[in-house]
């Protein structure tokens, strides 16, 4: 039984998949965070996205 146990806890397959889960929610939480309703991020995204549009739109004419 306590082999069994010292084989378990050494086991360490698996990990790497539970560690890119935890590391996957994290960059999601601080990613909707940043970008959430009234950041400041999101509204300087948006303000260099019109002026991006708006300048190729102008070239185009």
């Amino acid at each position: 039984m306590i082999k069994t146990a010292k084989r378990f806890i050494r086991n360490e397959s698996g990990v790497t998949a539970v560690e890119y889960a935890i590391l996957g929610v994290a960059i999601s939480v601080i990613a909707l965070a940043a970008l959430s309703e009234g950041s400041e991020l999101r509204e300087a995204l948006m303000t260099a996205f019109v002026t991006i549009q708006t300048n190729i739109n102008s070239a185009g004419s």
